[in-house]
Order: structure tokens, then C-alpha cells, then sequence
């Protein structure tokens, strides 16, 4: 039985490829998570991606995580530096939370540094560009196996 994941991304994701390429990659969203999609695969992981502007729908969609899905990976953008509520969410819920950043967040503005889903996240991973989701995917399945380390 395969596990599900959900890839779950917060503001101005969906304007991969456009916004910033020099920080951010020139690779598109809908590449990101087809991607994403081929790391999954020989890991018994089927993956589906929800991608907001909208806090709300990121808190909704954290809530009901874990009624369809093992574990999450999540990047929670510029939320990340502001929303006690998507942290109180990550704590909130029986899986796995695996926070990502495409950016290394510590080589860049102070404010950026400052992850209040990090506190209460399984693990974090910045800087790896798209890499860095096929890590999360790496960690989670270790943790579904029991043999995380």
C-alpha cells in the first residue's frame, strides 16, 4: 500500500518560474511537482499538491490532512515569518510536517531567518532548490518505514 503526501504551498508559488528566477529557479511550478512526483514514485509515495494565496485555505487544508494523507510537505512561503496560526496548525495535527524552502531563508534577510512552523515542523530543509522536496519525500518515507534516524 502506497503512502499519500500532501505538497501543500503557500503564497506566490504559483508564480514559479516568473517570480524571481534568480532566487527562486526558473523551473515552473507544474515541473515542480511533476518533479516531485518522479522522486515519489520509487518510494511508494503518491503525491498531490494544493497550492493557496490565501492563509485560510492553507489552515483548511492542514486540518483535513490527515484524513487522506500520511504526511506533508509544506512550504508555507512568506507565511512562514508571520503565521502563528499555520504553526499552531503543524502542531495541531497527528502527521508528519516536513517544512521546504526552495531558497536558502538564512543567506537572505534577517526577518527571513525566523520559521514559526520550524518549532513545531519533523524536520526542515532550505536552500536545496526542487531537491530539497525530494529530501522531505526521503525523510517521510524513512518515518512511515520506522526506520527514520
Amino acid at each position: 500500500m502506497s503512502q499519500r503526501v500532501l505538497v501543500l504551498h503557500g503564497p506566490n508559488l504559483n508564480l514559479l518560474g516568473a517570480r524571481e528566477p534568480s532566487i527562486y529557479g526558473e523551473f515552473t511550478q507544474q515541473q515542480l511537482i511533476d518533479q516531485v512526483r518522479t522522486a515519489a514514485e520509487p518510494l511508494g509515495i503518491e503525491v498531490e499538491l494544493i497550492q493557496s494565496n490565501h492563509e485560510g485555505a492553507l489552515l483548511d487544508a492542514l486540518h483535513a490532512a490527515p484524513e487522506r494523507f500520511d504526511g506533508v510537505v509544506f512550504n508555507p512561503s512568506a507565511l512562514t515569518h508571520t503565521s502563528i496560526a499555520l504553526r499552531d496548525a503543524v502542531a495541531a495535527i497527528p502527521i508528519p510536517v516536513v517544512e521546504v524552502h526552495l531558497s536558502n531563508v538564512h543567506r537572505r534577510e534577517p526577518y527571513r531567518a525566523v520559521s514559526f512552523v520550524a518549532e513545531r515542523a519533523t524536520a526542515t530543509i532550505s536552500g536545496a532548490g526542487p531537491d530539497g522536496y525530494a529530501a522531505a519525500l526521503v525523510v517521510l518515507a524513512r518515518r512511515f518505514a520506522g526506520t527514520a534516524r
